[in-house]
């Protein structure tokens, strides 16, 4: 059994465009596990409209 884990987990998050308003978006967040339980956030990503990868802090999300 590992002590240890990362894992990444997709769901769908609004955020807020200035260029394009209100977009709902699907947001990947990679965490760090210590016997199943989550420790802490090492990063967080999503998909543009436009098929792009980008880092979260770019954007205005409203969870």
């Amino acid at each position: 059994m590992k002590l240890i884990r990362i894992k990444r987990k997709t769901r769908q998050q609004k955020y807020y465009s200035s260029a394009m308003g209100m977009l709902n978006s699907r947001v990947t967040f990679v965490k760090k596990y210590l016997f199943g339980i989550p420790i802490k956030t090492i990063h967080k990503y999503r998909e543009t409209y436009y098929g792009e990868i980008k880092n979260c802090d770019d954007c205005n999300l409203f969870i």
